[in-house]
């Protein structure tokens, strides 16, 4: 699985017009899934997501995670995190997983964040979203469980 995390002051996704998900201070999280993701890798990112020190402490330095600062989440799925645009000027997204195993996984994913006790919101699967992010500081990391398992 990979994870682009933006911590933020709101987040916001709406679909045709309407709200499906918004939060005040704390993380979006674009998400993606590939083909040999398991439910083990969502609950480790999920982990690792929820205890990142990356909010500010009184002094200004990341000491601080989301569930220090009860932060609140915004999940969205986002295949388009495994592009391969090693060729040509067309990426292609054959490393994403297909619907079926992605959307069980990100869901999985976002659960998993809830049983830390943060409140998380979700975008909608398959949708054609609007995305706000108003990005703090600006934060963004990059998380991707290929790596960070096998570090």
């Amino acid at each position: 699985m990979r994870a682009l995390v933006q911590r933020v002051t709101r987040g916001a996704v709406s679909v045709e017009d309407e709200t499906v998900g918004e939060i005040e201070r704390g993380l979006v999280i674009l998400v993606g899934v590939t083909h040999t993701d398991t439910p083990e890798h969502a609950a480790f990112l999920a982990q690792k997501i929820a205890n990142l020190r990356i909010f500010q402490d009184e002094a200004g330095k990341f000491n601080l995670s989301a569930l220090d600062v009860n932060a609140e989440m915004l999940v969205v799925s986002q295949f388009t995190l495994y592009a391969d645009a090693r060729r040509g000027r067309r990426p292609d997204f054959m490393a994403a997983a297909r619907p079926e195993i992605a959307a069980p996984l990100a869901e999985s994913f976002a659960r998993e964040l809830e049983a830390t006790g943060l409140r998380v919101a979700r975008g909608q699967f398959q949708a054609k979203m609007l995305v706000e992010i108003w990005n703090d500081g600006p934060v963004t990391i990059w998380l991707d469980t290929a790596e960070l398992i096998k570090a």
